[in-house]
């Protein structure tokens, strides 16, 4: 089973005017299904069925208040000039999920379970993955004029463990728990 841990994120106005940009510019862009947006905490992976319950067992004792999330700014990575990821930044609530990264973490280790994505955090909103080099610079041009854009904000208030199916039309995310914040 493909998990991943998130934090969904709801629709912006701003967001869907931005995603409309996007599919204007004429970049060869997959953009993410509205639907699907979210801030990814942790992509496990692939986890064999037995394991899917130690998964669960380290989500379910997180713990933490709800905060604020403000989203802010708009970049690629790795780079405008060569992007391969579209995203929204995150200006407001890097600190608390940072920590709740590192608690989730911690958990998951201690039960023999090995993330993919071990590096460095950025939370950001993936929007979109290029997928050809047509059009980068008109692209590079919407990404720019929305640089330092505010999106709007909103409050965390569940932590969710998501289950992805790989489609041939998109990926399937679907909820297998989630905790609340108090």
């Amino acid at each position: 089973m493909r998990l991943f841990i998130a934090i969904k994120v709801p629709q912006f106005q701003k967001l869907n005017d931005v995603y409309n940009e996007i599919k204007l510019s004429g970049a060869d862009v997959k953009l993410v299904e509205t639907d699907n947006i979210h801030i990814t905490l942790i992509f496990i992976g692939e986890v064999p069925d037995n394991k899917v319950d130690l998964v669960k067992e380290a989500v379910s004792l997180l713990q933490f208040n709800k905060f604020k999330i403000a989203m802010k700014g708009m970049g690629a990575f790795p780079s405008i000039t060569k992007p391969r990821v579209v995203w929204v930044g995150i200006s407001e609530g890097f600190p608390q999920l940072r920590e709740i990264r590192s608690f989730l973490l911690k958990e998951l280790r201690s039960r023999g379970i090995r993330p993919e994505d071990e590096k460095e955090f950025v939370p950001h909103i993936t929007l979109g993955r290029v997928k050809g080099p047509s059009n980068l610079f008109n692209l590079a041009n919407v990404i720019n004029q929305h640089y330092n854009d505010y999106f709007g904000d909103f409050i965390v208030d569940k932590v969710i463990l998501y289950k992805s199916t790989l489609t041939p039309k998109g990926p399937i995310y679907d909820e297998i728990l989630g905790v609340a914040g108090k």
